[in-house]
């Protein structure tokens, strides 16, 4: 039987530094934009739910070395709630961000729950200590936050750290393979770790039949999926905050996203980083939202 779909709106930019040129991050608007293009249309959710994120700011913290942590803590808090409240396990959840800074929220919710997997779909690892982040902002640095490295107030919120264990994680898709400091990092953790020549060597169908795999060899209660569209190439998705050359066709992204999707124990997936404001016309948007929702929907 086909799940149901119930859609989550996290408007929330509080986890990416603004550009020179910005007032703010436009990542904010994405619920919005969706909907316009008709991307919840095409789902027919169950419910559409929401949390409205605070006004933007880039407030430096001294003590954890990040900008806004207390409401970027807040904030999880409040969307973690939210979906527990709201949740059902026979449904598909469609989360849209906002920032990567809102797996966090997910994450405290499904900790609660049991014992999750993690597929992080993405075209950076954002597994990095404050130290090794430039700007400090949060959406960098999630994958390593909500595995429990960096300091413990973003970490272990409600006491429930690590959110997802590393050997249940798998990091698909990285593109910035150049920095040795910023890859080293996750190759010497315990996260399963496949940067974009990995994977199109392991095959996309089978990457994600290899964590299945795994999921079910370990009891999982369940798995999450992070979907941080600057995974796509350029030239198909330039409308994100931190653009890469290289990166992933719909073709693969279909090979990759349905054996997940269409797995029982899928809790859902969460869709980040496209910024309203770089596709002003909505062309890339609109390619977008066509081959998600056959996805999402096949």
């Amino acid at each position: 039987m086909k799940k149901e779909i119930n859609i989550f709106e996290f408007p929330f930019n509080l986890g990416l530094t603004k550009k020179e040129h910005e007032t703010e991050p436009g990542v904010r608007k994405l619920p919005d934009w969706l909907r316009k293009l008709n991307f919840h249309a095409k789902l027919h959710p169950k419910n559409i739910l929401r949390l409205n994120g605070p006004d933007y700011a880039m407030d430096f913290d001294e003590e954890t070395q990040v900008k806004n942590p207390d409401r970027i803590i807040e904030y999880a808090q409040k969307q973690s709630d939210l979906i527990l409240k709201n949740y059902d396990k026979d449904t598909l959840n469609v989360i849209i961000g906002g920032d990567c800074s809102i797996l966090i929220g997910t994450a405290i919710a499904l900790k609660k729950l049991g014992n999750f997997g993690l597929f992080y779909l993405d075209g950076h690892t954002d597994y990095i200590p404050p130290e090794l982040s430039p700007s400090g902002g949060v959406a960098g640095m999630d994958l390593a936050i909500v595995s429990g490295m960096g300091h413990q107030k973003l970490t272990n919120i409600r006491g429930l750290r690590p959110y997802f264990l590393e050997e249940n994680i798998f990091c698909v898709g990285n593109a910035e393979t150049d920095d040795e400091d910023y890859v080293n990092q996750v190759i010497n953790s315990g996260v399963h770790y496949y940067d974009l020549e990995s994977l199109r060597k392991n095959g996309f169908s089978k990457t994600a039949e290899d964590f299945l795999k795994m999921v079910q060899q370990k009891g999982l209660d369940g798995f999450f999926i992070h979907f941080d569209v600057d995974v796509l190439n350029d030239q198909i998705m330039p409308a994100v905050d931190s653009r890469t050359e290289d990166g992933i066709d719909y073709n693969n992204l279909r090979e990759i996203l349905t054996p997940l999707i269409e797995n029982d124990q899928c809790f859902g997936i969460e869709i980040t980083i496209l910024d309203p404001d770089y596709d002003k016309q909505g062309v890339y948007t609109k390619a977008f939202v066509e081959n998600l929702t056959q996805i999402i929907k096949k």
